[in-house]
């Protein structure tokens, strides 16, 4: 009684599911408990007149073998309680089935031993009473419960070997104690309930153990199927033995042996049941994986699988479809200037507009990066309107924390049409992406068939250029600079052609953009700065007063070991420095201008002028042109070209005047630079730039590029008695920048 007082304290201070574990467990040792009073109050009540009350100890024995089968059952719900042990009602019921195969098994077992014609106890062996059968079968129950819960349990297992044990132990001093009083005597009666507080023991310290963490495993699955095997052969075994013996079945065998089978079918069907549903849960779960690889997580939008799966089924389709490739102009700086997350929020709301945009069915994807692209089932003047329409809708700003984000978008569109195959028509929308990018951005341009041979035409040109140097296709001409008006060649541009055995002449306008994506522009630099310090050292050696100017382009120009490289070809062909000059175009200017000063003033340390090419295009300002270290100022022909010579106000007699170029002019001598006007194609422009005084100048007037030895032959003219020579451009003052010589040319005597 103490012991179960003391239980059902530890029980009060528990929570939760293990509380009501030791709750169930308390009472089933309360309800024993008051049965084992209830039987050993009878005894005493039959003490010494024992043999004569057969029918009161037969009704007793029933009495105290139902209060312990309840109190068995009661028992085990709280074993299967337990943390650990059963988290479900299903998992209990697999844990009840698979103790009943092994109590039933141990049942039969047991019957076949005590009954004829074995009796292994011989006079000992119990008659077949209720209350015995009862409380064996609640014994041989819990034996396979507590046995089933120990095996399955998770490590460490010390709670449930002390609780299961002393279920056990209950279990069978309540087979002893109905047996005694029924049959065996009080000597037996009083060992079963003398083992009753033993049982108590052991459950009250598995209650005191560590907790279990982990859960039982009733998987049929994962843990085989010996538990179904082991009884069964147990019972097959022990079956031909009492056959052979001459036994017979009597009714307690074949419901016995009923019971095992019809617990073994349902455990099985249980366990069919859960193979069901794991193959349903699979089937969920791939399902779900399979919608996840074809999912972009940061939008939730499709991404490039789900794009090609559904092109791919509706490629068998017979209605048309087109598809627009997307791509956000400008987003590396939101990135850039407001970190990836931002960046990403901005992803995550043009995603958004794209879904709220769609018409139903229309497919929307996230490609990667800010490349996006929308399927749509639709002929491709509904897909324009469409793509127009979300130009305008993507390009509206994105308000954020940080401030207001602007970006635009390119848009491709490729129909289902010009491209029967999946791989295709993503092809084509992605080279109309690229065209409308370079077009301009922030419009749609759709697919078109040149587009083909213009890609073709670029790659065949980028794998040949890689050779070109090698196989001699590359040659310099020189575009004459001369002095004017006397038109006498003083110096000359050097400019890089290219002939292609197949592809024949190759403008320098396609070829030399795609050098500078390609990374090919470093080494044609490189081959073009020594060709032409070798033929101007060539021409030097000739006795030519004439200076030779080389372009460089931004990438060259901000290359580190550019300076060295200037510095070794001057040496290496043993040209003046002052007779070479670098020119670098307007829009270098526009990106990093303070880099770009530091650049062009290690190049001007080397002895070198440089020339800023195509001076009016529209990027520098005046401010960024006083901080240059330039020495030439060559103004862009649309300067020359283009102007329409006026007569000048109040003047009596007819004279060519061009703004602009006395503009430049007046500006150049301010800041103590020679300025040469490129784009002189005609008499006109010519008295235009002769009036504003300028000195040089270079044009189609003049001569286009011509080869080495035609150059040659202009300068050989020029140096002929009788002509004229005329000084090449002078650096660029150090110090007082606007001191400029306002000598023109210096004629020969």
């Amino acid at each position: 009684m103490a012991g179960t007082a003391v239980l059902i304290s530890s029980t009060l201070r528990r929570t939760g599911d293990r509380r009501r574990a030791h709750l169930l467990l308390a009472s089933g040792v309360v309800l024993a408990t008051l049965s084992a009073l209830t039987g050993l109050v009878g005894i005493l009540g039959m003490a010494g007149h024992w043999g004569e009350h057969q029918h009161q100890r037969m009704t007793l024995a029933t009495v105290v073998a139902v209060g312990l089968a309840a109190s068995g059952v009661v028992l085990c719900a709280g074993v299967l309680r337990l943390p650990g042990v059963a988290r479900t009602r299903s998992a209990a019921l697999r844990l009840v089935l698979d103790g009943v195969v092994i109590g039933a098994a141990l049942w039969f077992v047991g019957w076949v031993f005590a009954s004829e014609p074995t009796r292994v106890l011989g006079d000992w062996t119990p008659r077949a009473c209720p209350a015995i059968l009862l409380a064996s079968a609640t014994a041989a129950g819990a034996i396979g419960l507590t046995f089933v819960v120990g095996v399955r349990s998770p490590r460490p297992r010390r709670e449930l070997v002390l609780i299961g044990s002393g279920v056990t132990l209950v279990g069978v001093a309540g087979l002893g104690l109905a047996a005694g009083i029924c049959q065996a005597g009080p000597a037996v009666a009083l060992t079963g309930a003398a083992l009753l507080p033993v049982g108590f023991l052991l459950v009250f310290a598995g209650g005191r153990a560590p907790e279990q963490t982990g859960e039982a495993d009733s998987d049929l699955i994962r843990n085989g199927t010996g538990y179904a095997f082991l009884p069964m052969l147990a019972m097959a075994v022990s079956a031909m033995y009492h056959l052979l013996r001459m036994g017979d079945f009597t009714v307690l065998g074949i419901v016995s042996g009923s019971v095992e089978g019809f617990a073994l079918v349902a455990r099985q069907s249980l366990a069919l049941r859960d193979v069901r549903a794991y193959a349903r849960r699979l089937a969920e779960r791939e399902a779900h994986f399979r919608e996840l690889a074809h999912t972009d997580p940061l939008t939730g939008l499709a991404n490039r699988r789900g794009l090609l799966r559904a092109l791919q089924q509706g490629s068998a389709s017979a209605a048309p479809c087109v598809l627009l490739g997307l791509d956000l102009d400008g987003f590396k700086n939101v990135n850039d200037l407001h970190g990836h997350d931002v960046g990403d929020a901005v992803l995550v709301e043009v995603a958004q507009r794209l879904r709220l945009n769609l018409r139903p069915g229309d497919l929307a994807a996230r490609l990667g990066g800010d490349e996006f692209a929308v399927l749509m089932w639709a002929r491709p003047p509904e897909a324009q309107r469409v793509a127009e329409r979300l130009l305008g809708i993507l390009g509206r700003p994105y308000d954020h924390p940080a401030g207001r984000i602007f970006v635009s978008v390119s848009v491709g569109v490729a129909a289902q049409a010009s491209a029967p195959e999946v791989e295709t028509l993503l092809r084509n929308a992605d080279l109309a992406l690229r065209y409308a990018k370079q077009r301009g951005k922030n419009r749609v341009e759709r697919y078109d068939v040149a587009y083909d041979h213009l890609l073709r035409r670029r790659t065949t040109l980028e794998h040949e250029m890689r050779g070109a140097i090698e196989r001699n296709e590359l040659h310099l001409v020189y575009q004459p600079v001369v002095a004017v008006p006397s038109v006498r060649p003083v110096g000359a541009e050097a400019l890089l052609r290219w002939y292609h055995p197949e592809l024949g002449s190759v403008r320098p306008d396609e070829f030399i953009p795609l050098a500078e994506e390609c990374g090919m522009i470093a080494p044609l630099g490189s081959w073009v700065l020594h060709q032409a310090c070798h033929q101007l050292s060539i021409w030097l050696a000739e006795g030519h007063d004439v200076w030779l100017s080389v372009n460089v382009s931004p990438r060259e120009l901000h290359a580190p070991e550019y300076v060295v490289q200037v510095a070794e070809a001057l040496r290496a062909h043993r040209v003046p420095p002052q007779r070479l000059v670098l020119e670098v175009t307007e829009h270098a200017v526009a990106t990093d201008l303070d880099e770009l000063i530091r650049r062009l003033a290690a190049l001007r340390a080397t002895g070198v002028r440089i020339a800023l090419d195509d001076f009016g295009a529209g990027y520098s300002s005046l401010g960024q042109l006083r901080k240059l270290p330039i020495d030439i100022l060559k103004i862009d022909h649309s300067l020359v070209a283009e102007q329409e010579p006026i007569r000048p106000p109040g003047e009596g007699e007819r004279r060519v005047f061009a703004p602009m170029v006395d503009v430049v002019m007046r500006l150049g001598h301010q800041l103590g630079l020679e300025v040469i006007a490129e784009g002189v194609t005609n008499p006109l422009e010519l008295a235009a730039v002769v009036e504003a005084g300028c000195r040089f100048g270079q044009g189609q007037l003049f001569g286009w590029g011509v080869p080495a030895e035609h150059l040659e032959a202009m300068l050989d003219a020029a140096t002929s008695p009788g002509a004229r020579a005329v000084p090449a451009p002078r650096n660029r003052p150090a110090q007082n920048l606007g001191s400029v010589d306002s000598s023109h040319e210096m004629r020969q005597a």
